[in-house]
């Protein structure tokens, strides 16, 4: 069974790259949300293996919205996305139980192994 993954950016943009990155690699994408409030409910109803997280969003930023999701379920296998130049947010976004994080513009090689990195 391929793995499910569910994506979580403010940009549609951004959304459709690691959609197409994902899929071409086999991966299912089960949904995506555009801020961090959407993402703690899409992850309540859908329990993806994996999520992609973009730090910077409206109404609930990824860290907070990754500390509610591992709150929820202490094993989540949470990806922090971020723009350069982000390195403080990294670090807590790591601290916050974040299992890896991938810089915008998204690499796709990197993206891919990132993610089976942490699928195991």
């Amino acid at each position: 069974m391929s793995q499910r993954i569910l994506i979580v950016d403010d940009a549609a943009f951004m959304r459709m790259m690691i959609k197409e990155i994902l899929t071409k690699n086999g991966f299912t994408v089960v949904g995506e949300a555009s801020d961090g409030q959407q993402a703690v409910d899409k992850y309540k109803e859908l329990h993806p293996d994996l999520v992609t997280m973009d730090i910077t969003m409206p109404e609930k930023d990824g860290i907070q919205a990754l500390k509610e999701i591992r709150a929820l379920d202490s094993a989540a296998k949470v990806i922090m996305c971020s723009a350069m130049g982000q390195q403080a947010m990294v670090i807590d976004a790591i601290q916050a139980g974040a299992r890896d994080f991938i810089v915008k513009p998204f690499q796709a090689d990197r993206v891919v192994e990132a993610i089976r990195k942490t699928l195991g």
